[in-house]
This record gives C-alpha cells, structure tokens and sequence, in this order.
C-alpha cells in the first residue's frame, strides 16, 4: 500500500500523554502500592489498574480507597502515598521507542505539547529525569492547570491553543481510555497504545490503535517517517535474560512444526513489563553446544490465549535431541513487529516462518552480527 493510498489526515502537531504513553508509570504503582498496602494488612493484586488508568491523582486514589476498602479518607491516602511517589520519580523508565519518537519529532521541527492529568510539578520532576525531553516540548500542561482533566477536551484544547495549531491539524498518542475520549471530543486524530494488554476492545474510537510506540508510523498523519527500519528490522538497545530451558506447552513441536525453548518467566516479571509484546530477535547461547541466530516472542500469544505473558524463543537451527534444563542466554538486539492474532493455525505458522527469515538475514548485518560475540552468552553461570 503506498503512503498517498493510507494517509489518514493530514497534522502539523502532536500532542503525547506522559504516564504510560512515555513513562512505565505503572511498573512504580505497583511497587508503591505493594509496599503501601502491607500497611493495612493488604495486598496489591492489580484488580482496579484498568479503573485507575488516566485518571487524575485524586480520582485514581478514591478507586483504590474504596477497592482495597481502606480506613482512610482520599486525602489521607493522597498525603501518604504521595511522598512515597515522589521520592521514585527519576526512577521511571521511558518505554520503547519513546526517546526515539520524541527526539525524532525534534530533529524535525514538529511541534510538541505534553499533556498529562498528572500536576504539572509531578511532570517537571518526571522529564527532568529525561535528558532532552523538557526542551523538546513547546507546551506543557498539567492536569492541575485546567478546570478538568480528561475525559474533558479542555486539556487538549488548550494544548492546541498554545501550539496555535487547530485542534483537527493536531495528532494525539495516548494509552488510556479517558486520555482517546477527551482526544476525540477536541475533534482531534488520536493512535491509542494502550498500556493495559488486552484491552483493544476499548479503544475502537481510536483512528489507530498500535501495540507499542515501535509500530508508530508517523507516515500515516503527513508527518516524517522513521528511517531507521533496516531490512524488515528496528534496532534496539540490547538487553539479556536467561534460565534453564523448561517444558511448555508441547505446542511448538506437536501443533507448530516449531521448536522453541521456552523460558521461566519467574523473577523477570519487571524486565517483561519494560519491553512490548512483539517478535523479536537476536544471538542465543546454549551451555554446552555454542551460539545460534533466534527469533522470539513475547507476549500472550492471541491464537492460543495465553493467561500469562511468556517467552518463547526459537533457537534457528536444527537440533538432534532435546535441551532441557540446559542454561540459555539471549541477547536480545532487534524488533520484527507486534504481537498479532491469526485466523487459521496455518496463517500463524507462515508468519513465524517469515519471522525467522526476516531475523536470519538481518542477523548477518555487521549492525547485529556483532552481538554474538556478547560475553553474556558464554557466560559459566547466569
């Protein structure tokens, strides 16, 4: 399809949210409020994160007081909880691709506004964490500089107003479902990427919903492209992980023809929570046999339903007999595409084949091959 035949609307702004759209906030609530709740005799289970999600501070607190059925009022929770927030605020992570959309959008002249319900104190402390993030923007505003937060339009209006761009010209990236709606009743084009997996059915308002900011393509709006795909593949910074090879589902063998090496997720639930679902790949290192090209994916896998986000590499070369228990180590260095579901078995299979042929000739670029030489893959012990 050529980008004249899927140009959506022409824009000239952009307009991003901050929490869960920029920053893995939600990887600090659940740390504050696991800690939190031990208070109370408690337990942080996640159950109200879809209610919590956009919302304002205040509005986020009075759902977890009354989920959670804790003696306190709102305020009482608000004035306790906030210093425990505040004292992690540089500790928040940029998610994937967030650096490189904000400095990409710079290098290009694209005027920026920030526009988060968070106060606009909590957001200064936040990008300043960030270099180059806080020059970037051109307008910031915090959900205590307006007389309501989203879902109201008003934030992004005045975003608009102070870009002095109309509020049709402007694009909207947003990960929540108070942050799409006030987007929309602004008259505005918003990609929503959703912060919570699993929760796309929420976002049909949307004009474009994506996995993650790696699958932005700022093409669609009339704005520039990214240009650092290199034959089917995004580099990324590379990051490790490895365990003993362990019994899946007995699903890539027998239903898919694809034997993968399935890895515990235990003590990595962080580290998942850093990086999107999506096929990726990279080098893998087996203990006792050497260094292989693999593809892999993370995520829940649609067609199967997975309960729980899992690893699955797929170790692109043809073994003789089995290696469990055996220590694999992966050096993870690029990005194929998002998580996606398939109509038949055999559409899914296609897909993981060209995947791997995708990862193996990419794999032979000097930009990748040099990874596996990572001393991570032939380290003696994890």
């Amino acid at each position: 399809m050529s980008v004249e035949s899927s140009l959506k609307m022409l824009v000239s702004g952009v307009i991003l949210d901050l929490d869960g759209t920029l920053l893995n906030t939600d990887a600090l609530v659940v740390g504050v409020m696991k800690v939190f709740l031990v208070k109370y005799s408690k337990q942080w289970d996640g159950r109200e994160v879809h209610k919590i999600v956009g919302k304002t501070p205040i509005e986020a607190s009075a759902v977890i007081v009354q989920e959670y059925g804790l003696p306190c009022s709102t305020e009482e929770f608000m004035s306790e909880i906030t210093p425990m927030f505040s004292d992690q605020w540089c500790n928040i992570k940029a998610l994937p691709g967030a650096c490189r959309l904000i400095k990409h959008l710079a290098d290009h002249k694209v005027p920026m506004a920030l526009a988060s319900n968070s106060p606009r104190a909590n957001i200064d402390a936040k990008i300043n964490c960030h270099q180059g993030w806080k020059e970037s923007f051109s307008v910031i505003i915090g959900g205590d500089e307006v007389r309501a937060g989203k879902p109201s339009p008003e934030i992004f209006l005045e975003a608009a107003n102070r870009l002095n761009i109309e509020p049709s010209r402007c694009l909207v990236i947003e990960d929540s479902v108070p942050g799409l709606t006030g987007g929309k009743a602004a008259g505005m084009q918003v990609v929503a990427v959703p912060s919570i997996p699993k929760q796309s059915d929420l976002f049909t308002a949307a004009d474009d919903l994506i996995n993650s900011l790696l699958d932005l393509h700022l093409e669609k709006w009339g704005l520039p492209p990214f240009e650092d795909w290199i034959e089917g593949t995004l580099p990324i910074e590379p990051w490790h992980i490895g365990g003993p090879v362990i019994k899946g589902y007995g699903r890539g063998s027998k239903v898919l023809g694809i034997p993968t090496a399935n890895l515990s997720t235990e003590g990595y639930s962080d580290l998942l929570s850093q990086h999107p679902s999506g096929v990726y790949f990279g080098w893998a290192g087996l203990s006792t046999r050497g260094v292989y090209k693999m593809a892999m994916s993370i995520g829940w896998n649609p067609y199967f339903n997975n309960t729980e986000k899992t690893i699955e590499p797929w170790l692109l070369h043809e073994f003789k007999d089995d290696f469990y228990g055996e220590d694999l180590r992966l050096v993870i260095v690029g990005y194929i595409r998002p998580e996606a579901n398939f109509s038949t078995l055999e559409s899914l299979i296609a897909k993981i084949h060209e995947d791997g042929r995708v990862a193996e000739k990419a794999l032979d670029l000097p930009l990748y091959s040099k990874y596996k030489d990572d001393p991570f893959l032939r380290s003696s012990s994890l």
